[in-house]
């Protein structure tokens, strides 16, 4: 399974961008899939998750300015990411998680958010 993460770029703060990680096969095959975020100095942490079920988590630094959606017919996971911030700066990673627990990474995409 591989997974093409796309979307990232330059933006001023307050500017929004749109992330999407296409699943090269099924999304059902995956019980989990999210988007992970890494600084430069920071440990990779987590952004946001979607089940297969359709529940949703959000770190708490990004809760009501991203939102985290699935679209099964294209097999692809969204990020929304609005109103920006300095600190939103990192490598955005795709996750997805098999059922039977497989972990897969998807290449990272560079948000960086100008102030």
């Amino acid at each position: 399974v591989q997974l093409q993460a796309s979307g990232g770029g330059l933006v001023q703060a307050g500017g929004s961008l749109r992330l999407s990680c296409a699943a090269s096969g099924s999304i059902f095959s995956f019980n989990d899939m999210g988007w992970y975020r890494e600084a430069p100095g920071k440990q990779r942490e987590s952004v946001a998750g979607i089940t297969s079920g359709g529940s949703i988590t959000y770190a708490n630094s990004v809760l009501g300015r991203f939102t985290i959606s699935r679209d099964n017919t294209k097999n692809t996971v969204y990020l929304n990411m609005n109103s920006l911030k300095p600190e939103d700066t990192a490598a955005y990673y795709c996750r997805a998680v098999t059922w039977r627990g497989d972990v897969n990474w998807g290449q990272g995409t560079q948000v960086t958010v100008s102030s």
